[in-house]
């Protein structure tokens, strides 16, 4: 699995999905946003990590009896006990919530391992449990009835498609209140770089707006002396 550097990490922590949107943007990447999954709980941490990937497809009865959680090379078990501390574990569960993904002892066991966060474009059972955890957790909607019902887990750490996104394993995953992105791997210090400055530059133009100021040659900063205020903003503030 690729590694980016701990210093992007704590970067990207500080930033936004809208940014990150647009730093992609500038780049041709388009869908790289996981649709239609929300934060379990509105008070969660920022998500940054790499991702690994659990794939699930359309159940066949036979094969998907609840005995099949005694086989230890279960998928799904697997995925749980290999994420790696500080990745995220990301679930193609091919945009159905009817069957949930997972629950709350199963995201547990990735909180207590020092995960970095899950996301399913399904949902959740025991959602109302996950929610109280402070574990980064997103999905579409909660989900009673147990996966086997629907979603067999037949692969981990491949290639999947999660919310219509690419997601090759490796990627950086950065979820907040706005959903979940994702960066490819070979971009993510290029962009935790760009974005944080880009942060800084927002949170400069936010104060001038919030002033009274005009957004004309603001931003974007097409006046030279926005770049000016910039300049001794960011002295000022240490950023």
């Amino acid at each position: 699995m690729p590694k980016f550097s701990d210093a992007s990490r704590n970067k990207l922590k500080t930033v936004s999905t809208a940014t990150v949107a647009t730093a992609l943007f500038k780049r041709g990447f388009r869908i790289q946003c996981i649709q239609d999954v929300h934060p379990l709980s509105p008070n969660q941490p920022t998500m940054v990590g790499e991702a690994f990937t659990l794939r699930y497809m359309p159940a066949r009865e036979d094969l998907n009896k609840i005995d099949v959680f005694r086989d230890r090379s279960h998928p799904q078990r697997k995925a749980i006990e290999e994420c790696p501390p500080g990745a995220v574990l990301v679930m193609d569960s091919r945009k159905d919530a009817r069957a949930a993904s997972a629950g709350a002892i199963l995201v547990t066991r990735l909180m207590q391992r020092g995960c970095a966060g899950v996301v399913t474009d399904g949902g959740f059972r025991d959602s109302g449990e996950i929610a109280k955890l402070g574990f980064p957790a997103f999905h579409h909607r909660p989900s009673a009835p147990t996966n086997l019902t629907l979603h067999q887990a037949i692969e981990i750490n491949v290639p999947i498609g999660c919310g219509d996104a690419p997601v090759f394993p490796g990627d950086v995953i950065l979820g907040d209140c706005d959903g979940v992105i994702v960066i490819p791997a070979h971009l993510a210090d290029e962009i935790a770089d760009e974005t944080f400055e880009m942060t800084a530059f927002e949170d400069f133009v936010a104060e001038e707006v919030g002033k009274g100021r005009g957004i004309f040659g603001l931003y974007p900063a097409t006046d030279e002396q926005t770049l000016k205020d910039f300049a001794m903003w960011r002295n000022m503030k240490g950023r």
